[in-house]
C-alpha cells in the first residue's frame, strides 16, 4: 500500500492511500499423477519464486497496514472495513480526539463507460482526510494542476471534501449530457416515424436513467450525513453552499428526465391501444362487408340438386349482383353511421398532421344535428315568449 500525505497552508491533512493490486489467480487444471511426472524441475522452481513473491508482496501490504492503525489508531476499523468493499455505505460518529467524524464508500463513475465503477473509500474529521482508492485515475484527477488552488483555500477538510466531490460529479454531468442528446434523438425518432421497436429503446432510455440515479442518490446521502456531522460549521462555507446548488440542479434534471421518459411510454402505450382498436375495426368492417358473400356461397355451395335458378344461365350473374349490391348498402350505412373513419381512406400520417392544423370541418351528419338542435331551442323560447305573454 501506498501512502502519501499532503499538507495545506490552513492546517488540515490528505492522505491517500493506495491499496495494493491483488495477484489474479491462474487458471489451472486439477493435479494428477500424470502431469505431476510430467512436471520439469525448471517449472516447479518458477512455481516456488511467484508463491514466495505474492506471499512477500501480501506480508508487505499487511505490515503496511498494521503500520498505518498504529500511525491512524482511530480509523484502524475502517481500514479493515475497505478491504474488498464495492458498496455504498455512509456513516456518521465521533471520535474522542477529533470529535466529528463522517466515513464511508462511495462508488462513482470514473469514465463514460457505465461498467468502469470505482469505489471512494474516505474517513473524514474537521482536520483530517483519509481517502483509499484501488485506482489511481481519481486520486491524480483531483490532485490536477487547475484543483490545486481550490484545496488550497478550504480551512477545513470537510470543504476540501466536498470540493473532490464537485470534481467527480464533473462525469456525472458529461454523462447526463450525453443521456439527453440520446433522449432528444429519440424523441424526435417516435414524433417523425413511431415504430413498433422503440419501446425497447425508451426503456434503454430508463435503464440509463436508473444507472444514474442509482449513482446519484448515495452522493445526495453524503451531503445530508456532512450536515448532520459538522452542522452549521460546514453549511456555511462556499464550496458546500456550491455543491448543495449543484445537487439541486442535478436531481431537477433527474426529474425531469424521468418525466419525459415517462410521457413517451404513456405516448407508446396510447398509440399502440389505438393501434390494435383500428386494427379489430378494420377486421370487422371488412368481416361484415364480406359477410353476404360468404352466406350466399356457401349456400350455393352445398350438395344439394334442387337449387332455385340452377338451372339459368343469368343465375350466377345475377347472384353476383346481389352480393355487391348487398354490400355497398352495407358500406353505405356505416358510412352514414360514421363507423367507418379513416379506416377505410387510408390516410398517411402527413396528411391527418396537416388536418389537425388546418380549420376543422363539420360533416353533414354534425351540420344536421347542429341545425335540429338550433331549430329545437329557437321553438322552446318562442314558446316561452308566448307563454310570458299570455
Amino acid at each position: 500500500m501506498i501512502h502519501r500525505m499532503l499538507r495545506y497552508p490552513a492546517g488540515w491533512e490528505w492522505h491517500v492511500l493506495q491499496q495494493a493490486r491483488q495477484q489474479p489467480v491462474r487458471d489451472e487444471p486439477l493435479p494428477s499423477r500424470k502431469n505431476a511426472h510430467k512436471l520439469a524441475a525448471s517449472s516447479r522452481e518458477e512455481q516456488r519464486a511467484v508463491k514466495a513473491f505474492t506471499k512477500q508482496e501480501q506480508d508487505a501490504a499487511e505490515q503496511h497496514i498494521d503500520e498505518l492503525k498504529m500511525q491512524f489508531p482511530e480509523s484502524a476499523a475502517w481500514i479493515d472495513e475497505c478491504a474488498g468493499r464495492r458498496t455504498n455505505n455512509i456513516s456518521v460518529g465521533e471520535t474522542s480526539r477529533s470529535g466529528k467524524l463522517l466515513y464511508g464508500t462511495l462508488m462513482f463513475q470514473v469514465t463514460d463507460d457505465q461498467a468502469d465503477v470505482q469505489p471512494f473509500h474516505f474517513w473524514l474529521t474537521d482536520k483530517k482526510l483519509l481517502t483509499m482508492h484501488e485506482d489511481m485515475r481519481l486520486p491524480l484527477r483531483l490532485q490536477a494542476v487547475q484543483h490545486a488552488p481550490k484545496l488550497e483555500s478550504c480551512t477545513t477538510a470537510p470543504e476540501a471534501m466536498f470540493i473532490m466531490l464537485s470534481i467527480i460529479l464533473d462525469t456525472f454531468h458529461a454523462g447526463l449530457d450525453g443521456f439527453e442528446k440520446r433522449l432528444g434523438e429519440l424523441e424526435t425518432t417516435m414524433r417523425q416515424e413511431n415504430r413498433t421497436g422503440l419501446i425497447d429503446v425508451i426503456f434503454e432510455r430508463r435503464y440509463d436513467l436508473l444507472h444514474w440515479s442509482h449513482l446519484f442518490i448515495p452522493v445526495r446521502e453524503v451531503h445530508s450525513a456532512a450536515k448532520e456531522a459538522f452542522m452549521d460549521d460546514l453549511t456555511e462555507s462556499d464550496s458546500f453552499q456550491r455543491i448543495t446548488h449543484k445537487l439541486e440542479r442535478i436531481d431537477a434534471l433527474l426529474k425531469h428526465y424521468a418525466l419525459e421518459i415517462d410521457t413517451l411510454i404513456s405516448m407508446d402505450d396510447a398509440i399502440s391501444n389505438f393501434r390494435g382498436n383500428d386494427i379489430m375495426k378494420t377486421l370487422t368492417i371488412f368481416t361484415v362487408l364480406f359477410l353476404p358473400a360468404t352466406i350466399i356461397g356457401g349456400i350455393w355451395g352445398v350438395n344439394f340438386e334442387n337449387l332455385p335458378f340452377k338451372e339459368y344461365k343469368w343465375s350466377f350473374t345475377a347472384m353476383i349482383v346481389a352480393i355487391l349490391i348487398i354490400t355497398s348498402c352495407m358500406y353505405v350505412w356505416l358510412w352514414k353511421k360514421g363507423w367507418t373513419g379513416d379506416l377505410l381512406n387510408g390516410r398517411s400520417p402527413k396528411e391527418i398532421v396537416a388536418a389537425e392544423d388546418a380549420p376543422i370541418q363539420v360533416k353533414r351528419s354534425d351540420r344536421r344535428r347542429a341545425s335540429r338542435v338550433k331549430a329545437s331551442a329557437s321553438s322552446a323560447i318562442k314558446e316561452k315568449s308566448r307563454t310570458h305573454r299570455k
